[in-house]
């Protein structure tokens, strides 16, 4: 695939989670999917389970591309996710706060399928809007 139908790709991921169609993101990652988060490497099953509790803590999360930018098979993102915090997370209960945060992540992508992701998430910023941290 070229660099922009790769862009494409990534693109309708961030659409699909968006619209909360998670099994058709589901769809667009290999089988020998893996992402790499700050708390460990995550093969597709373990990320299909985190993404699940994700949304469901956080029911109206929505993404906004803020950058994008590739190279061979590699696309890379600045995302700002936004969202309510409606149901547990990481044994956090809901606290009904608004919550806005900046991921960056860079996908790796072979034949038409997302294969692997490297991301790196603000958990600051995200437990202190949630009350877990306190701001200083």
């Amino acid at each position: 695939m070229s660099t922009e139908e790769n862009k494409v790709l990534v693109h309708r991921a961030f659409e699909l989670m968006s619209r909360k169609e998670l099994d058709a993101f589901f769809e667009l990652l290999d089988p020998r999917y893996i992402a790499h988060y700050p708390i460990g490497d995550f093969p597709l099953e373990q990320a299909k389970q985190f993404e699940t509790m994700y949304f469901a803590a956080f029911p109206d999360a929505s993404a906004t591309i803020e950058d994008m930018v590739a190279e061979g098979d590699k696309v890379a993102v600045r995302v700002t996710w936004r969202a309510t915090h409606k149901g547990e997370f990481m044994g956090i209960t809901p606290t009904g706060k608004q919550i806005e945060m900046t991921n960056t992540l860079i996908f790796r992508i072979a034949d038409g399928k997302l294969v692997e992701n490297w991301a790196t998430i603000d958990e600051l910023r995200l437990m202190r809007q949630l009350g877990v941290i306190p701001e200083q």
